[in-house]
């Protein structure tokens, strides 16, 4: 919605259609679509989507959990992963990448779209407190020198009066 760019990271390419007319239909916008991991990272590199939609299970030699990984760690971006793939095994490797969604084909399109929704306002949300953190960090900075510089400038008074 309101833009959301989103990869589609799919092998099956009658699913990945599938999944893109589906977002399509809820308004946001396919920024591209990859079948294997490798061809997923460099296409998030290319068009630094909102968020990237990732099977866990890709052909190729790099799995999706890999190129979960790599694209939260270089490009700091969401990751959720719609899969068929349940086991504890692939949920306990999913997990840590860190993804911000596990939708189960086959998926139920609100579900979906709920997931895509909780996901953005959960990123966006880190990233809110993140910056917000940042400026407290700055203001304490700038306390700090200021209450250094006014010890400074008190004994430099007292020194003078003497």
């Amino acid at each position: 919605m309101d833009g959301t760019r989103i990869v589609v990271v799919e092998d099956e390419q009658i699913v990945s259609k599938d999944i893109q007319m589906c977002l399509k239909r809820f308004g946001y916008e396919i920024a591209g679509s990859a079948a294997s991991g490798e061809d997923a990272v460099s296409l998030v590199k290319q068009t630094q989507p909102d968020l990237v939609m990732m099977d866990v299970m890709l052909k190729g030699e790099m799995m999706g959990t890999e190129a979960a990984e790599i694209i939260r760690r270089e490009y700091d971006i969401p990751v959720i992963y719609l899969t068929a793939y349940a086991d504890q095994g692939t949920l306990d490797q999913a997990k840590i990448t860190e993804p911000y969604g596990y939708v189960l084909k086959p998926f139920d399109e609100r579900e979906l779209q709920t997931a895509i929704e909780m996901a953005l306002y959960k990123y966006r949300a880190e990233k809110e407190n993140q910056k917000l953190k940042e400026q407290l960090l700055q203001a304490q900075k700038l306390e700090a020198i200021g209450h250094l510089t006014t010890g400074v400038a008190h004994n430099f008074n007292n020194a003078l009066n003497v």
